[in-house]
């Protein structure tokens, strides 16, 4: 849905209508392209994103609230994760987005990551890197920011509550996506390279800098452009963040408590 200028065949008016229209015309796994490199890439990158945002929200929070909860201190803290579990993120999500591309050349993630790499080299890869972290930083920080905040009206004593990791987690994500789909858009036109829109755009070679991006969408479909796909941005967001967060919370909670069940004393 993000496609500037997408094939007569794979233009969608809804997200309930690009999903039946995939499904009818391009077959039922068809929306799970690309999943495989997804699951490799979420792994190491979430065991660096939660575990540098706990050790510097602590750090920040001590400096700038004497250990209360600092909202400046979480969202510095969401941010310099970011830039961890982007660098592991932005080449499976280079992978994923070619690969979904209606009439994808691509058949594997395997095959995708050698024809990349044989026709445009390793920067291809990290061609949005800097995008993805000026879209990822304030959508980390709005979402961390959001988080801690509905904790502290529906948990004060943040203890473990399944109920209320999910609520917050899944309203966090949703706001902090809505509000960056612009940069996401962008974002996807880097990594996409997509060929009919650049031709469109008089852009010959390959598209590169958040600023000609920005430029590019603008001139193609102007201020509504910057906005393509949000719903389904959103929707994707909320159960990912939500069930980000409990699961985190849940293995949190579990180790913590396991440890001190276990702790010998003296």
């Amino acid at each position: 849905m993000q496609s500037l200028h997408p094939d007569p065949k794979a233009q969608y008016t809804s997200v309930y209508g690009a999903l039946k229209k995939i499904v009818r015309t391009e077959g039922f796994w068809r929306p799970l392209r690309g999943i495989n490199v997804m699951v490799m890439g979420a792994g190491p990158a979430h065991a660096m994103y939660f575990a540098c945002y706990e050790n510097m929200k602590r750090t920040l929070n001590d400096v700038f609230h004497h250990r209360g909860n600092s909202h400046l201190a979480n969202g510095i803290a969401g941010s310099m994760a970011t830039l961890l579990h982007d660098a592991v993120m932005n080449p499976a999500e280079v992978v994923k987005q070619r690969m979904q591309m209606y009439n994808s050349p691509h058949r594997s993630a395997l095959s995708c990551i050698r024809t990349v790499w044989r026709t445009e080299g390793l920067e291809a890869f990290y061609r949005s890197y800097t995008t993805q972290l000026t879209m990822n930083i304030p959508f980390q920080a709005i979402h961390f920011i959001t988080y801690e905040f509905l904790q502290e009206q529906v948990n004060p004593h943040r203890g473990y509550n399944p109920q209320s990791h999910i609520i917050s987690g899944g309203l966090a994500g949703a706001i902090a996506a809505a509000a960056t789909t612009p940069l996401d858009v962008c974002k996807t036109l880097l990594n996409t390279q997509e060929h009919v829109a650049l031709s469109l755009a008089n852009i010959s070679g390959r598209l590169s800098g958040m600023a000609n991006a920005f430029r590019t969408v603008y001139q193609l479909n102007g201020l509504p452009g910057y906005f393509k796909g949000v719903q389904a941005r959103v929707i994707y967001q909320m159960p990912s963040t939500a069930i980000s967060w409990s699961v985190y919370e849940f293995f949190k909670y579990f180790l913590t408590k396991h440890n001190l069940d276990t702790r010998t004393p003296y």
